[in-house]
This record gives C-alpha cells, structure tokens and sequence, in this order.
C-alpha cells in the first residue's frame, strides 16, 4: 500500500516547499484537488521541484474543458513530470458545471466514457502521426494541423484514474481506466461489496482484470500523540462526515449500513443552513464504521489492516503542511512500511 498527500498551498512558495519536503519524508504521490485554484499550474510547479514523487489530479474536473484542452495540458504535464504524472477525472455534478462553469451537462457517465476514448485518440494521434478523426455523440474532432501538433514524447502512456460513488462510474472504471479514487465517503463493507464488484463488472466486460485498475482513496484519520489531540481531532471528522452525509448522491453508502433515514434528516438541516445541528447525528458507531484511529505511529498500521488488499494507494484526509508536525508524518510512514 503506497501513501500519498494531497497539496494544500495557495502560493508558489507553499507548492514548491510541500512539493519538496513531501517527496524527501517519503511519500508516493503528490494529489491536487480542483477546489480553489486549477490543479494543473500547481502540478507544474511541483514536478519542476521534485525528481521521484508521482503527481497527480484527484480530481480534474473534466466537463469544465474540452477533451482536447484536456489532451494537451495532461501531454505536458506528462513531458514536464518525466512520466510520473497520473491524469484523475472527476464529473462534478450538474449544478456545478452548469451554473459554476457554464458548460453542457448530460449524460455523465457516456460523456466521461467517450471524453476518455477522445483523450486517447488525440494522445495516439499525437504520439504516432495518424490522422485526427474522432467522432462521437458528444464530441467531433477531425482538425490537427503540424502547427498545433505537440509531436510524441518520451512517456505517452497517461494513467487515467476517474472518481465516482454510482455503479455507472465504477464499471466504466474497469472498462477503460488505470485506476479509480474512492471517494472519501465510504466504509470498507461499500468498498467490499459494492465499488470493488462494480469496477470487476466493467473489467470482465472489457476482457480485462480487476488487477489493472488501482484503487486509491482518501481516509478520515483520526490521529495524534494524545487522547487530548485525538478527541478533538474526532469531532473534525464527525462534523466532515456529516456534510458529506448530508448529500443525496452519498445515500447509498449510508444506506449499506441501515442509516438512510440519518441522511435524510441532515439533508433537511443542511438545506436549512442549520451546519452546527448537524455532527450530533452521527454516533460514536459511524465514526468509527468511517474513520481510522491510532498514534502516528499506529495509524498506517491500522489502515493497512483495515483495507488489505482492497486499496493500492491511500492518502490521509488530514493536511500535510511543511514544518508542521513533519516528524510525526515520517513516523507514520516508517511504521507502515
């Protein structure tokens, strides 16, 4: 099991810094997430200042760019990053690519899988010479010139990993994809028994095998040297669980474990703004059934445990900044090694 870290920096000091300390207290992967600032830039900045770490999008919203703007921003980032750079797709939701955005929203999962088959056309055409001519149902392609042609580069093989929570999402992750994020949101019986079979439908459809498809995600941690850290620690998490609980497109994963009704209700809290109503719904059992807990040195270990061979790659939903604690990081890595 490799452990990542997600980026969390505003400036180009801040990137440079956690891309460098990341890399030398050991951690596999470097993720950046599409929230306040566009990952690519960032991304950028980090495989410039690093020389192992693989580098990655968790997650790039794809509708909110054209496959082609796609196409060429992951060729580069590929080119600059020498190969270790992982191209994570996400849909977003309908009112975030419509009312944020301004872009189509329809049919999410067969416009994700033709915007990946587009990718890879532009890449193959680019990296061989052939003709540009892709059409589909969402998008039409046929004009690449020499002048705007980026021509082959020494690593054309992009990792595609996609994230999503409905059985759609998960077996178009085992039909075509490298590897799938498993959202945050999630318990090890969902994983279990719903995400892993889903993605192995996809797989054996395609002719392929549930191995080729990695399985990362981001775990709810709670962890610290003390009771006093952990206690307060836990009650972050309760209140994080909570938002997330209280989304519609989450249900099913409450549902998993007969807490549907708990959803709803906190739905009807959150659309009354009523945020600090919300953690007192979820008990002591949930926190548990979401999150892992332990020591530093204890909580890889635990994780380990916990997930097997479920997960190949797995990132704390705690922040890693340089300077802060980065000794306690390093020994968290160690023990789970």
């Amino acid at each position: 099991m490799l452990f990542d870290v997600v980026l969390d920096a505003d400036t180009i000091d801040q990137i440079r810094e956690t891309s460098r300390r990341a890399e030398a207290l050991g951690f596999a992967g470097l993720w950046a997430p599409e929230t306040r600032h566009d990952p690519f830039p960032q991304l950028a900045v980090v495989a410039e200042h690093t020389r192992h770490i693989s580098l990655g999008t968790a997650i790039a919203v794809a509708f909110a760019r054209s496959p082609m703007h796609m196409a060429y921003v992951a060729w580069d980032m590929a080119r600059y990053s020498q190969g270790r750079f992982i191209l994570g797709l996400g849909t977003q939701i309908k009112p975030h690519i419509e009312r944020r955005f301004a872009m189509p929203w329809s049919k999410p999962a067969a416009r994700l899988r033709e915007y990946i088959l587009a990718l890879r056309h532009i890449w193959q055409a680019w990296q061989e010479g052939e003709r540009l001519n892709f059409r589909g149902e969402f998008y039409k392609m046929t004009l690449m010139s020499p002048f705007f042609d980026p021509g082959p580069i020494e690593h054309p093989h992009i990792p595609i990993y996609i994230a999503g929570v409905n059985r759609r999402l998960c077996q178009l992750a085992g039909e075509l994809c490298d590897g799938f994020h498993v959202h945050p949101f999630h318990t090890v019986d969902y994983l279990r028994e719903r995400i892993r079979p889903w993605v192995a439908e996809g797989a054996a459809r395609a002719g392929r095998s549930l191995d080729q498809v990695v399985f990362s995600t981001t775990v709810f941690a709670i962890v610290g040297d003390s009771k006093a850290e952990r206690v307060k620690r836990r009650e972050e998490v309760r209140a994080q669980i909570a938002f997330y609980a209280s989304t519609p497109s989450y249900r099913p994963v409450l549902d998993q474990h007969g807490w549907g009704e708990i959803g709803e209700r906190l739905g009807r809290l959150a659309v009354r703004k009523r945020w600090q109503e919300m953690p007192a719904l979820i008990s002591d059992e949930m926190v548990d059934v979401f999150a892992v807990t332990g020591t530093w040195e204890e909580i890889g270990p635990a994780i380990q445990a916990r997930y097997g061979p479920l997960l190949q790659r797995v990132t704390l939903y705690t922040p890693f900044r340089p300077g802060e604690q980065d000794e306690a990081w390093q020994r968290m890595l160690r023990a789970a090694v």
